[in-house]
């Protein structure tokens, strides 16, 4: 299998997260502040649904006689402590700030890439199509992604500004760094390419419902930024770490028993 099937789906996805940007910076300047706000704010809540719909998975894991839910908890909190006391959220803010330095970029520049690299790459989908489309080269899962990430690019876009096109950037080493390393030992660990079988694994439905959560939080931070209100944000990028606790989470409880 070739390099290029392999990242044949991130680099689709790369591409209509770029033309939804374009897309929306051409709509965005001629639609009033209060038409914006409301584009945001209907973003923020099929966000919601979608974070909900994510957590649904929690309900399917167990880790011996510990219930999904309790385990993304541990996760998240111990997540969150790793997280603050490596400053992600701020290194993600300082990056957003860099390219907006370096490409000259204006408005809201910095939040506009970190809401969007966050959206476009937690969740389900991104493991799930990455494995796929790394180990099979079948990049359907990364398709359906790229049309739902190009639609809200252009929402974004119209809101926060050019900074949500480089969230491509994002897309293309997270994406393109699963896929490629999907070949190894991800094959194995998580029993072969078959979206059926990865969608019922215990260890990506908890990250599912762990990303879900997480998903809840960009909503939030999405709706705020609709009603004018930003300073009250859930700090979700100093939550990353949880998506590497939570497998881990699982394993030492179902080892524990």
């Amino acid at each position: 299998m070739t390099l290029l099937s392999q990242l044949s789906g991130t680099f689709i996805n790369v591409a209509t997260v770029l033309l939804g940007t374009t897309l929306g910076l051409l709509l965005g300047g001629r639609l009033p502040e209060r038409t914006q706000r409301t584009l945001l704010q209907t973003l923020s809540l099929v966000t919601l649904y979608i974070g909900l719909d994510m957590c649904t998975s929690l309900s399917k894991v167990l880790g011996g006689h510990i219930p999904g839910v309790i385990l993304a908890l541990v996760s998240l909190a111990l997540g969150a402590v790793i997280g603050e006391g490596l400053g992600i959220e701020e290194r993600l803010g300082h990056l957003g700030e860099m390219l907006r330095r370096r490409f000259k970029g204006g408005g809201r520049f910095t939040e506009g890439f970190v809401a969007a690299s966050l959206l476009f790459c937690i969740g389900p989908l991104t493991i799930v199509g990455g494995i796929q489309n790394g180990l099979t080269g079948d990049s359907g899962t990364y398709v359906l992604k790229s049309v739902l990430d190009g639609i809200a690019a252009l929402a974004l876009a119209g809101v926060y500004g050019v900074g949500v096109g480089f969230s491509a950037l994002t897309v293309l080493l997270v994406q393109g760094g699963i896929s490629l390393a999907s070949g190894g030992l991800a094959g194995v660990l998580l029993g072969g390419a078959d979206p059926a079988v990865l969608k019922t694994n215990p260890y990506v439905l908890l990250v599912t419902g762990t990303g879900g959560l997480m998903i809840l939080g960009i909503s939030v931070n999405l709706m705020l930024g609709g009603l004018g209100v930003e300073d009250r944000r859930v700090r979700v990028g100093s939550l990353l770490p949880a998506l590497l606790l939570a497998p881990l989470s699982l394993w030492l409880a179902t080892l524990i028993g």
